[in-house]
């Protein structure tokens, strides 16, 4: 089956684009958040979205039986960039609280700190895990 890897125009200012299931994933999903926020001259903010987009794909990864993920950044006013992965699983993510040693178990604990908000959606077809960073400028 065909999969889309080229970045489309959503109806607000944003980008989305459906990638394989996996942690490799994650490299072509920073590369589209580093491609819109370029584009909307954010480039202050690419570090920690990297890390959120990359956290909430290996989150997908690892717990959904899917083949396919869809990423998504938008800026849904101009003071807020978020960021979406939707998966296949109905089961929602849990943010635990992992031991200093523990190899797994910070990525959402991380999304938390680096995002102002962050959540779930649930979905007919499986869920939407999304979080909102402060763009820098007034909403």
């Amino acid at each position: 089956m065909p999969v889309s890897t080229v970045a489309h125009p959503q109806g607000h200012p944003g980008y989305t684009q459906t990638l394989p299931c996996a942690v490799e994933s994650a490299e072509k999903a920073r590369q589209l958040v580093r491609i819109a926020l370029c584009a909307w001259g954010l480039e202050g903010l690419e570090d920690d979205s990297a890390l959120v987009v990359t956290e909430l794909v290996a989150n997908a990864a690892q717990h959904t039986p899917g083949h396919f993920i869809r990423v998504s950044i938008s800026r849904p006013t101009p003071g807020l960039v978020r960021i979406d992965v939707v998966d296949r699983s109905t089961i929602r993510p849990e943010r635990r609280n992992a031991d200093e040693y523990a190899e797994r178990g910070r990525g959402l604990a991380l999304v938390e700190v680096l995002t102002e908000q962050w959540g779930t959606d649930e979905m007919p077809f499986g869920k939407r895990v999304w979080g909102v960073l402060k763009s820098g400028e007034p909403a």
